[in-house]
């Protein structure tokens, strides 16, 4: 039987390369069991935002893909949306990015001690994040980020 883990990832390869033809970027994907049953969710951006014909647009082709596939298996529901104001940071890239912003990380140092940190993005570079917080800098290895989210700015 194949885990939720392998069917995001195979889901991943046939996603992907629709939305970069797009010209849009897969932010994330998940595949979860929720109050309702099964969601693979599917979170899209590109400079300048996704509109809600660009979700529509790419739903139908995803849904279309995957029937083909058979990947998933068994029922679900397909949500195809924008990643919102406080976008996941996932990769590198993400971070680079985003340097200047308001940012909010989930940390777990390596004897297990989880930490969030609010702050100002300063760098990245070499697995290492740079966060401005309360006048001073702490730098997180990238590897002991749990989560990370731009946050909103006033």
């Amino acid at each position: 039987m194949i885990n939720d883990e392998d069917i995001v990832v195979k889901v991943g390869e046939i996603v992907e390369p629709i939305v970069n033809s797009e010209g849009m970027e897969l932010v994330d994907l998940e595949y979860r069991r929720e109050r309702g049953g099964r969601v693979l969710r599917v979170i899209i951006d590109r400079e300048g935002g996704v509109t809600l014909d660009d979700c529509t647009s790419i739903s139908r082709e995803v849904d279309r893909n995957l029937d083909v596939e058979g990947i998933p298996s068994g029922p679900y529901t397909l949500e195809v949306s924008s990643p919102g104001l406080n976008r996941p940071l996932k990769t590198e890239a993400d971070f680079h990015r985003f340097i200047d912003r308001l940012i909010k990380v989930k940390t777990t140092a390596p004897n297990g001690d989880k930490k969030t940190l609010r702050g100002r993005l300063l760098a990245c570079h070499d697995g290492i994040v740079e966060i401005e917080s309360k006048n001073s800098v702490t730098q997180v290895s990238l590897d002991h980020i749990v989560k990370a989210n731009l946050e909103y700015e006033f």
